[in-house]
């Protein structure tokens, strides 16, 4: 029910816009009501106005939105997993009371603050830090390539302090806090991605998420963001098949349809292998993660293979309908674009083969 719930609002208002929103560089923010209206932000928390749906639910969620467009489905993920989720796991009942149901609602907008421009594949190594100051503390620093930068009402950001790494919520309008966003993207155009900037931003002591110390804890919010990603570079390929495959059907090169070819329908069978087992990763992965027993190693070995059978897709797509797979009016070039974003960000790919090699090797190669 939730997948067909989804799958209708994506066909009906999101997919006949987002070619345009793509082209424009417009992030559709109308639909954040709409969006918040089915209750699809923040499904996996009990309470607080939200859903309260199991993982499963919120992966076939992701699949749907990213079907329609990569730059939706982040900003569900930054919502849910980055913001809402620390917030939840690690907030005070008076932040969770505060930020939670309307985030749920759709009338805050959350932002997720970790990395910074020298940083990346290295969160560790960050600069941005908080001091204390009586009861208060004070933030300086910036970050960057932050999902709903500029529009976010609140930003989780993870500062060094002297007792480590510690999770604060900063505030729009907050004296020395400001954004910008980053233009000039050819990958996620119908997102909002911006830059943090902290000149000796005063937080009061509840601004604190009192419950988690260390990269523990923006660890944590990445693996919930993982999982997502995982299901929603399905639906992005499966975008891609379906186009290929109509393609296919309607085009007619030596007295025959494509589509009749050996050679097309092979690859064609090949792009339903990959999205069948990419689903079966993840659906496997959303019944131990409801378990309790999921592990991140066993987050990114689905983020890598599912981003690279999706990105692979895309490109095989992009390549079957030859001269028209460069236009924006057939979706393999818009998935593609935003699909080497969704490869890089939350964990590189190399990133996790290298977590999947400590695993088997017990040898830590970063």
């Amino acid at each position: 029910m939730v997948k067909d719930t989804v799958a209708r609002f994506v066909d009906d208002k999101v997919i006949p816009l987002m070619r345009e929103a793509f082209e424009q560089h417009v992030f559709p923010e109308h639909l954040v009501g709409e969006v918040a209206g089915l209750g699809l932000l923040g499904t996996s928390i009990d309470g607080y106005d939200c859903a309260g749906l199991n993982s499963v639910s919120y992966g076939l969620i992701c699949q749907e939105l990213e079907r329609g467009d990569s730059a939706l489905r982040s900003f569900v993920s930054v919502q849910s997993s980055l913001v809402m989720f620390p917030i939840h796991a690690y907030g005070s009942e008076e932040q969770k009371q505060r930020w939670l149901p309307a985030m749920a609602r759709g009338e805050a907008i959350g932002c997720f603050g970790l990395t910074e421009a020298h940083g990346g594949s290295d969160p560790s190594n960050m600069k941005t830090h908080a001091k204390r100051d009586g009861d208060d503390w004070i933030l300086n620093g910036s970050k960057m390539w932050i999902t709903n930068a500029t529009i976010a009402d609140a930003a989780v950001v993870w500062a060094m302090t002297d007792d480590g790494v510690k999770g604060f919520i900063v505030e729009k309008g907050m004296p020395g806090y400001e954004t910008q966003e980053i233009e000039n993207k050819f990958s996620l155009r119908a997102s909002v991605t911006g830059a943090l900037f902290f000149n000796d931003v005063r937080l009061p002591a509840a601004n604190l998420l009192p419950g988690i110390s260390g990269m523990k804890g923006p660890l944590s919010c990445l693996t919930q963001a993982r999982y997502g990603i995982t299901w929603g570079v399905i639906g992005a390929a499966q975008a891609c098949l379906d186009e290929a495959l109509k393609y296919t059907q309607d085009r007619i090169l030596f007295n025959r349809p494509v589509s009749h070819t050996q050679a097309m329908q092979i690859r064609l069978a090949d792009m339903s292998r990959r999205i069948t087992t990419a689903q079966l990763l993840s659906l496997r992965l959303g019944r131990i993660k409801d378990k309790g027993q999921l592990r991140p190693t066993q987050v990114s070995l689905a983020k890598w293979n599912n981003c690279r059978a999706a990105l692979d897709i895309a490109r095989d797509a992009r390549d079957i309908l030859g001269g028209a797979g460069i236009s924006a009016e057939y979706v393999p070039i818009r998935h593609m674009l935003n699909l080497e974003s969704v490869i890089t960000y939350e964990g590189t790919e190399t990133v996790h083969q290298l977590v999947i090699g400590k695993e088997l090797t017990g040898t830590n190669a970063f």
